[in-house]
This record gives structure tokens, sequence and C-alpha cells, in this order.
């Protein structure tokens, strides 16, 4: 079993720190005891989440940047270091939903999931790997989804995005096993936070048809992002491999597990209508 992964004086890197799960880990990270940076393109929410950390006495950075943007990753380690020293733990959270089947999407709309649930975790991981692999131990959380585990109609382009970032990250774990960097993959089930709301819908989906399923999507949404970050940061202090989040989560894995090509004709009789 790896040793135990203590937060006190570490720093720590949140993405998508402006709202839901994000905020919620900075908080918690910085009730460990990290010191923190935050990243995020939304500078009310950014700014919101620094104000909440400072109340309770958190050292923390905050770096206003879209992580597609390949420069502006490749620019933020140099900052980091600058400001708080060596990085110790990348979580790699920031994610984006869109809505419909396969024939209602735009390429585009599904290279702009791609780009953000993955290909942006590869980039900062990439950016950051020299420093973390350098420190006597350090840790990668990339937030994946319990859409990493199973693949439900009308979710592609998400499923897909999730699905690499499972893959990425169990192999990345596998190339530095025996070594002080570990890497977390995180599946959480519904956790209510603003994604459904500020998913795209597919250029052909029909309105009507989008917003019942957005608010059937919201209905199990039920664990607070709160609830999420105590049980990702007790994880992240295992240096567990895998998190599954939520009782949801763990009750869809297990019949993952035992049908694991037809899992979608039990699963989809306990949605609600």
């Amino acid at each position: 079993m790896a040793e135990a992964f203590a937060l006190r004086d570490k720093v720590a890197l949140v993405t998508g720190a402006g709202s839901g799960i994000g905020a919620a880990l900075a908080l918690a990270l910085v009730r460990k005891g990290c010191r923190l940076a935050v990243v995020d393109r939304d500078p009310v929410g950014l700014g919101r989440t620094v104000a909440r950390v400072q109340e309770i006495g958190g050292d923390v950075s905050s770096h206003l940047l879209d992580v597609t943007d390949a420069a502006a990753v490749a620019a933020l380690p140099e900052a980091v270091l600058a400001r708080h020293g060596p990085l110790d733990l990348l979580v790699n959270n920031a994610g984006v939903a869109l809505a419909g089947r396969f024939a209602e999407l735009d390429l585009a709309d599904f290279e702009w999931v791609m780009d953000v649930n993955f290909r942006a975790v590869v980039r900062m991981t990439h950016a950051f790997l020299p420093l973390l692999a350098g420190r006597p131990a350090a840790q990668i959380v990339n937030l994946s989804s319990l859409y990493g585990i199973i693949a439900p109609p009308g979710q592609t382009a998400y499923a897909a995005s999730k699905f690499a970032v499972r893959g990425f990250s169990e192999a990345l774990r596998h190339e530095h096993a025996g070594t002080g960097l570990g890497v977390t993959v995180v599946h959480p089930g519904g956790v209510a936070t603003a994604i459904a709301r500020n998913a795209r819908i597919g250029a052909r989906l029909d309105p009507a048809e989008a917003e019942r399923g957005r608010a059937a999507f919201e209905r199990m949404l039920r664990l607070s992002p709160e609830a999420a970050s105590e049980r990702i940061v007790r994880g992240i202090e295992r240096r567990a491999p895998r998190i599954i989040v939520g009782g949801d989560a763990r009750q869809v894995v297990l019949i993952q597990r035992l049908l694991p090509v037809r899992y979608w004709s039990l699963i989809s009789r306990a949605i609600p209508e």
C-alpha cells in the first residue's frame, strides 16, 4: 500500500476552481494546510473562490486563463513556481458538457468538449510533470466522471472525453509506478453543480427535448460539491488510484462490472422521466 500523502504545507493547483467541485476542493485543500493556486476562465467565480479562501486564512494565487489556451498553460508552471515554489499536487478538474445524440451535434462542439475535458488535462499534466516528478512525493488528480465508466445515449462527446481521461490517467500511473509520483482518477456520480445548466446544446437537438433532458439529469444531481470534495480529499491523502464519488456511482459501477456490455438495459430503467 502507498504511503499516505500529507497535505499540510503542500502546494496544490486546482483548475475549474471558480465553481462546483473545483471551488469546494480549493477550500477543502486549504483547510488541510495546502498553499493554493486556483485556475479558471471565469473572473467572477474565480474571485469568489479566492475571497472565500482568504477568509479562512489561506495562501492563494489566482490565475485567470482558459485551459484550452496552450500558450497560457505552458507559461503557468513558471508563474506558480515563482509565487509558491514547486508544485506537489495538480488537480485537473475543469470540465464542460454537451447535450445531444451524435447525429444532433456539430463536430466543432464535439471538439470543444474534447479540448476542455481531455486535451487540457494532457496539456496541464505535460506542463507540470517536470516539477511534479522532481518532488519526493507528488500527486496528479484527474477528474473523469461516472460517464468515464458507463456511456449513456446522448453523451457521446462527454463520455468519450471522460473515458479518455481515465485511460490517460491509468497509463500515466503505470508509467510512474515505483516512483514518488502517484496518479488518481476520480469518477463522480450525480454532484449538484451547474454543469447541466451550462451545457451546450447540440445544433440539431430540439430545444424542448433538450430542456426535458436537462431537467431529468438535474434531478439526479443530489450530492453536494462539499461532500464530493471531502471524499476526493480523503482519497488523495490515501493516494488512491481511483476514487468513486457518491452512492449512485458505486451502485452503477457494480452493475457495470456485473453486466459489462448490457449494463444500460438495467440502468436506464432507474432514470426519472
